[in-house]
Parts: structure tokens; C-alpha cells; sequence
């Protein structure tokens, strides 16, 4: 994380340089309107010797005020597009590093927190860049150039004098400074719970009308709340007593000014214009007196929102650096796996058991078995989601670690069993937002996905935008849009994770025909629970808790009397029932 904010910083040290010059210009520009207004103030004593000079002072006054407008639109603007630029470069490498993230950290990641991230700390870590670069270096500007000022111009003792008050209100600020971290974090711990209450309410918002939960939910969002809004009271509570502080410490400043300097004038150290020049000095602290506890705070909110950030990028990555000449390379589609035994991370219980398959090039792999048998687990280790042993796994006779993942993952074509689909048109879902694709293919593929005539009858057919998640599309058009980037993506392998479940029987055997004529020389995986789905396959293996108990084609598996053929025996009888109904 902290090389990420190093290089974005970098990007703008230009732009920083002369946002700093310009800061400072700024600054120091700033005490010349209270040395004019001093200068004046000694000159009405006499003011019809001194008339020329007072309008001259006059206009010198308005042709600086016309320079600081300059100058302040200038680093206002360099001061944007650092800020921006930052927070546009931590979001995007902060993604990047979702993407590249191994599976099983990412499941480990809820929803909210990971909004959280994007949202609240990018947004902290941001603000607390554009408080340093801005804020920072004003107070510093100001207490070098205005102290200077002071000592210098006016009185060195008035000037030690009335910076005591600010000495303690720094002493002050960083006794209070604790109290605000602590309560900033509870804060923070508390709106990520919220927001992953939200999301989970909104994607089970079906169950719950289902079920009339809104009652308890509701009940539940509004505790939550409560607790959200009392941690925010405390943080506000914390910050609104530094203000106080400041500004009494303050105030304090100006009473010294006047009893002290009032006192310097009636012994003739100064003049009057000298003590309103002095007093025009401490108006500027006004800002960065105050912006000090706000400085801190945020400070102090962006080492947590860092902390929070530092642990994702600190997670493992998958190893993808790829040559394009590589990626172009093709595997044959030999698969074989030796002695798979696989636990998922922090769980005991194996999920695969001494798995022993082989695949040739251009053979259909039927998996059929109970719910929690291990079938989606053993494509996951495939696909490298999850890492495995050397040894257990090869593909056309390359151990799978020793094969880049790109290169694996671009000979794969994976449907996995949640169907996954964004939000946006019905092509970009197919083509999975590669312009490589012509709108013919795009097309055709959904053709031999058996979804071309229903695609046809929409309002702009495949430029037709879908729902959230394709909310718009039922369960058997979602699954077919799925299947359509089989067809679509020219991979060696072809896997389909359980994606006819909400198919019906003829529109199941209507594309399993499309796929056995598609896949060729390919080697093609289908998993389901149906026997009808993998019965054509060239062999068949039968998961039990983690193990094949079966293995054969389908005659064979029916003679053994087994697993399978209890499968077989239910639905065949449901299929039946269902006819006779």
C-alpha cells in the first residue's frame, strides 16, 4: 500500500512543486494587506500631508487583492487535480488487486467491507492527502512567514507573548488526538457492519417478501443504525471539542495582543498602525489555528482507513505474467489427475479424496452426484482458483503449476453454476466485454445456445441491457446467455457446472446436441445432478463426500446396481409421474 501512494504521489510532483510555490506566494502576499492598513492607520494622523500617499497605498492595496485571486485559483486548481488524480489511482490499483486476489481470500472478504474500501477509506486516505498538501502547507507558510512578520515588523516580545496560547492549544490537541483515533475506528467498524446488513438485505430482498421479514428486518436496520449514529455523535463530540479549544486558546491570543501591545503603544515602542498591523498577523492563524484538529483527525482517520487497506494488499496475488505469444498457445485438452486430496483453507474434513481421473483429447467427462460431493471443487482446482500440490494434476502431460494461469484459464471455458451476468447488454455479457467477437458470431453462439428467437423478440436484441445480475431474464434464459460463451470463446476444454438445472428436458438434449457437434476434438466436462445430461458421455464418474465410488459409461454404471443407477431409477420414476400428470 504504501509503494501505491509513493508512485501516485510521484506521478504529480510537478504539479506539487508549483502548488507549494504558489501556497507560499499566497502566504506571504497575505501580510502585506495588514502592513498597508497599518501604514495607513499611522498616516491619518496627518491626512492631508499624507493624502497622495494614503490612495496609493489604496490602490497598492486593491492590486494585491487582484494578484491573490491569481494566485489562488492557481493552486486551487493544481490542489484538485492532485487530489483527484490520487484518489483515481489508489481506486484503480486497488481493484486491480481484487482481481488478482486468490479465491479464497476474497470469499473471506464480505460484500460491505469491500464497498467500504472503495467508498469510505479511499475517500479518507484522499482527504487526508488534500489536507496535507493544502492545509499542511499552509500552516506551515503561515507560521513561518507570519511569525517572521511579527518578531521582525512589529515586537519579537508581543510576538513570544501571544503565541503561549497556541503552544498549550498544541498541547492540547495532542492529548485529545487518542480519543479521536479510538472513536474513528469503533465508528468505522460500525457503518462496515451497516453496509454489509444493506447488502445482504438488498440481495435477499426476494426471500424476505417471500417470507413478510420486512417487519424484523427493518427492526434490526434501525439498531444498527442507532449504533452508527451514536459512535458518529462521539467522533463529532471529539472534534468539536478541539475546535472549542482552538478557538478559546485563541481568543486568548488577542486579548494578549491588545492588553500587551496596548501597553507598548502608550511606552512608544510602537505605534498604533504597528498594533493593527499586529493584530491584522493574528487574524491570519484563524485558519490554520483551526484547521489543526480537523489536519489531525483526518490524519489520524487516514492511518486506520490505511491499516484497513494495507491488509488486502498485503494478501497473496496470483502469479499472472504472461508474454502475449504465451496466452496465443494451445493446449490439447489432456487431463490427467493423480491422488487428488484437497481440504478447503482452516477446514479439517477433506473435500476431494484420492481422485483418480484421465481425459483424453476430444472425450466428454460425465460428473454426476450428491449436493456437497465435491464436484464444483474438483473444477476449481482445474482452474486454479484454489492451489494443489505438483504432482496431482497435469494437462497434456505439463504438471498444472508449471502452466502460466492466463494461458490455463484462456484454454478454459468455464460455465460455472451461478450464471453470473451484469448489468449491461446481452452482448457484452456473451462476448464478456471483448470487442474481438463480430456481432455474427455473437450471434451464432447464441444460436447454438437454443436463446437466438427469444434474444430476437427483445426490444434491441443483443444490444438489449439486462438487470442487475440479469434480474430481467428468468433462471432458463440466464443459464443459456451462460452457455452462449461456450460457443462464443474457441477454448481446448469446455466445462459446464450444473448449467441445465433450470432447463427443461428437451431444451437440455437440444443443447447438449449443439455442444457434442461443437466441441469436436475439444475435451468437454459436463456436471449435473440429471442423469439424462451426462448418459452420452464417455465416461462417468459418481462423487460421493469427496470420492468416486463409480466410475464407467452409462451402461456400465447401470449394471452395477449402485450409486448411479439409484439416480437413474428416481428420475426416470419423477419423469414418469410427470407424464402421467
Amino acid at each position: 500500500m504504501k509503494k501505491v501512494i509513493i508512485d501516485s504521489l510521484k506521478k504529480y510532483k510537478f504539479s506539487s512543486l508549483i502548488h507549494f510555490i504558489f501556497i507560499g506566494l499566497n502566504i506571504y502576499l497575505l501580510t502585506i494587506p495588514a502592513k498597508i492598513i497599518g501604514d495607513i492607520v499611522d498616516m491619518l494622523y496627518d491626512i492631508e500631508a499624507n493624502k497622495q500617499n494614503i490612495i496609493n497605498n489604496i490602490y497598492f492595496l486593491l492590486g494585491i487583492c487582484v494578484v491573490l485571486l491569481s494566485v489562488r485559483i492557481i493552486w486551487k486548481y493544481t490542489e484538485t487535480v492532485i487530489s483527484r488524480g490520487f484518489e483515481r489511482d489508489i481506486k484503480e490499483k486497488l481493484f486491480e488487486r481484487f482481481l488478482k486476489l486468490k479465491l479464497k481470500d476474497i470469499q473471506n472478504i464480505k460484500n460491505g467491507e469491500i464497498m467500504s474500501y472503495f467508498v469510505k477509506d479511499t475517500n479518507e486516505i484522499r482527504s487526508a492527502i488534500y489536507r496535507i498538501i493544502s492545509h499542511g502547507a499552509r500552516i506551515v507558510y503561515t507560521f513561518i512567514i507570519a511569525i517572521c512578520q511579527m518578531a521582525i515588523g512589529v515586537n519579537i516580545y508581543l510576538t513570544i507573548a501571544t503565541m503561549i496560547p497556541i503552544i498549550i492549544a498544541s498541547f492540547l490537541v495532542v492529548k485529545l488526538k487518542n480519543q479521536v483515533e479510538k472513536s474513528f475506528a469503533k465508528a468505522q467498524d460500525r457503518f462496515t457492519e451497516l453496509s454489509e446488513y444493506i447488502q445482504e438485505s438488498t440481495d435477499s430482498i426476494r426471500t424476505t417478501k417471500a417470507y413478510a421479514c420486512e417487519k424484523a428486518q427493518l427492526e434490526t436496520f434501525i439498531k444498527k443504525n442507532r449504533k452508527v449514529k451514536q459512535s458518529d455523535n462521539t467522533v463529532d463530540i471529539y472534534s468539536n471539542l478541539l475546535t472549542t479549544t482552538i478557538n478559546i486558546c485563541f481568543g486568548l491570543c488577542y486579548s494578549i495582543a491588545l492588553l500587551f501591545g496596548g501597553k507598548l503603544v502608550v511606552d512608544g515602542q510602537i505605534t498604533v498602525g504597528e498594533l493593527v498591523t499586529f493584530n491584522g498577523y493574528i487574524g491570519l492563524f484563524v485558519g490554520p489555528v483551526s484547521w489543526m484538529p480537523s489536519l489531525i483527525a483526518r490524519i489520524k482517520r487516514a492511518q486506520i482507513s490505511y491499516r484497513r487497506l494495507n491488509k488486502v494488499f498485503e494478501l497473496d496475488t496470483e502469479k499472472i505474467n504472461v508474454k502475449e505469444k504465451d496466452i496465443e498457445n494451445k493446449l490439447e485438452g489432456n487431463i490427467m489427475i493423480k491422488n487428488l486430496t484437497f481440504h478447503y483453507p482452516k477446514v479439517m474434513e477433506n473435500a476431494l479424496e484420492n481422485i483418480n481421473i484421465e481425459i483424453k483429447k476430444g472425450e466428454t467427462l460425465g460428473i454426476i452426484g450428491t449436493i456437497g460431493s465435491g464436484k464444483t471443487t474438483l473444477m476449481n482446482l482445474l482452474t486454479r482458483l484454489y492451489s494443489i500440490s505438483r504432482g496431482k494434476i497435469e494437462i497434456d502431460g505439463k504438471d498444472i503449476n508449471d502452466i502460466p494461469i492466463e494461458v490455463l484459464r484462456e484454454n478454459i471455458c468455464y460455465i460455472t453454476q451461478d450464471n453470473f451476468l451484469f448489468s449491461s447488454t446481452l452482448k457484452d455479457n456473451i462476448s464478456l466485454f471483448k470487442e474481438e467477437y463480430r456481432v455474427e458470431e455473437i450471434k451464432d453462439s447464441t444460436k447454438k445456445a437454443v436463446i437466438y428467437d427469444e434474444i430476437s423478440k427483445m426490444p434491441k436484441g443483443i444490444e438489449t441491457k439486462i438487470g442487475e445480475r440479469g434480474s430481467d431474464l428468468s433462471g432458463g434464459q440466464r443459464q443459456r446467455v451462460a452457455i452462449s460463451r461456450a460457443f462464443l470463446k474457441n477454448s481446448r476444454i469446455l466445462i459446464f457446472d450444473d448449467t441445465f438445472s433450470a432447463l427443461d428436458n428437451r431444451t437440455s438434449q437440444t443443447l447438449l446436441e449443439n455442444i457434442k457437434q461443437f466441441s469436436g476434438e475439444k475435451t468437454c466436462i459436463i456436471i449435473s445432478n440429471k442423469v439424462s445430461d451426462v448418459k452420452d458421455s464417455n465416461q462417468i464418474i459418481v462423487l460421493n463426500n469427496g470420492e468416486i465410488v463409480e466410475k464407467g459409461n452409462h451402461e456400465q454404471l447401470l449394471q452395477k446396481q449402485g450409486l448411479y443407477n439409484e439416480f437413474y431409477e428416481q428420475q426416470s420414476t419423477k419423469a414418469g409421474e410427470g407424464m402421467l400428470a
